[in-house]
Parts: structure tokens; sequence; C-alpha cells
């Protein structure tokens, strides 16, 4: 049988890696900054596993988003900044505060009986977890509610979060409905901007219309990159089958004519039916 090593044998190969003497050249002029991409890639590499519901290239992949942290922890150390100890403790001490309803206590060995005789169901949870998070940063001296949106995150999952932080405070439309008839206006507001050549003026509005779908799928609690991720596979199928097609009529893309893809387009989006 196979050994199955340790998180603490993946420490110790990090260490390893760093090793001033012995270890690998490409590890040691590694920085914070420099290893930033390989996360980014590496995190949207679980998520493509995961919507390709390809849970034996999930295992590898999660692996090697967790070697990321294992390498974050090791530079950390070596600055004597934390420890991947630390790191663990930390996510433990706030999940146990941000969970009350099954922590009563704030302590592992000791649990609620269940979240029904709570009354708390899942909206319940978040809006508590919220109020929460509020009392946390009040604790750490003053901040304004948007501060701590990290600039670097996807403009959608920004804009998604800035509408939950405002929403926090009351800051919101109150039905979906609301939300469209706003989506209305930017769309209006769009036109009425085209009309002027404007294109700065356009820019600032196409933004406004992407933020408004952004509230609008936010308000029927879908995220909003998901639901992009799923119409850009949807668009790429529904080409490769134009594309296919036209081989098969030996008809490149080049000389197939606008109504000849709109035509196959239309029986593409049939079979997605």
């Amino acid at each position: 049988m196979n050994r199955l090593y340790t998180i603490e044998d993946l420490q110790v190969l990090m260490a390893r890696l760093r090793d001033p003497q012995t270890g690998c050249p490409w590890d040691l002029k590694q920085s914070y900054r420099t290893i930033v991409p390989s996360t980014l890639e590496e995190v949207y590499e679980v998520v493509d596993a995961i919507e390709r519901e390809d849970y034996e290239n999930l295992q590898e992949e999660l692996g090697d988003l967790m070697f990321q942290v294992i390498f974050y922890c090791q530079l950390a150390n070596e600055e004597e900044r934390f420890s991947f100890a630390e790191v663990v403790s930390g996510i433990v001490e706030k999940l146990l505060r941000r969970h009350p309803h099954v922590f009563p206590n704030g302590c592992l060995e000791e649990a609620a009986l269940s979240n029904d005789a709570n009354g708390m169901d899942a909206q319940a949870v978040t809006e508590q977890w919220e109020r929460i998070k509020q009392q946390e940063k009040q604790q750490r001296g003053p901040q304004t509610l948007l501060a701590d949106i990290p600039v670097a995150l996807p403009a959608l999952a920004r804009a998604k979060k800035i509408q939950k932080k405002m929403a926090v405070v009351g800051f919101d439309w109150e039905t979906p409905q609301a939300v469209f008839a706003k989506l209305r206006e930017e769309v209006d507001e769009c036109e009425a901007a085209m009309q002027s050549a404007d294109q700065v003026h356009i820019e600032d509005e196409i933004g406004d219309i992407l933020f408004a779908v952004v509230n609008l799928a936010r308000h029927y609690k879908a995220d909003p990159e998901t639901l992009l991720r799923r119409a850009n596979q949807k668009v790429m199928s529904r080409f490769d089958f134009i594309e296919k097609s036209l081989v098969e009529q030996g008809v490149s893309l080049e000389q197939a004519s606008l109504d000849e893809m709109e035509a196959l387009w239309q029986s593409a989006k049939q079979l997605d039916t």
C-alpha cells in the first residue's frame, strides 16, 4: 500500500525546497507577489474541475491550491511573521466565533443539539454572519464599510461584494422587480448616451448596466461570475456546433454567410433544450 503523506510532510517538503543551501533555485527566488499569479491560476483550475464535475481531477487541483497556502506560510515563517499552525488556529477561532448557533460556547467540544432548536435557517445564518463580521471590524478600529473589499477581486465578484455590504445596512432594492426596473433605466440611459457618440459616457453607462445585472443576479441568490462562465460555455458549445456542421458541409467559417451561421445557431439552441 502506498504511503499517505500528511500536511506535516508537505510542510517539510516546502521547507526543503526553500533551504538556502540545498533547496530548489526556482522556489528560492519566489516571493509573496511572484506566486500570486500561480495562486489565481490554481483557484480557477479548482473551479473548472468542480463545474465540469471532474472530481478525480479536483483532488489534484485541491492539492495544488493547498501547496500555495503552504508556500505563503513558509515565506511568512522565514520572516518570523506567522506560522501555518497560527493560520489554522486563526481560522478555527474565527469559524467558532461566527457560528454561535452551532458552537454556543465558542468551543469545538461543545455544540448545539440542532440548528432547528435555535430557529435558524440559511438566511438567518447569513445575516448573523454579516453582523458578527461588522462587530469584528468595529473592534479593530474605525474603518469605512467598503474599505476591506479587495481591489484584486474579479470585477463581477467585487460588485457583488460591494452590493452585499451595502445591503447589510439597508441600502438595497427590496425586490428583484425593483432591480429590473433599475436595469431598464440604465439601458435607456446607455441608449441616450449612444446618440451623443461620447465614448467615455457610453462606457460609463455600460458599466452601470453591468453593475445592475450583478444586482439582479444577487437578488435571485445567483453568483454572477458563475452565470457568466455558464453563458460563456453555452456560447462556445453552440459555436463549436456551427463550426463542425460547416466542416461536414465542406464550408469554412470564413466562407459561410451570417444567415447560414445564424440558422445553425438556432439548430444548436434547439439541441440545448
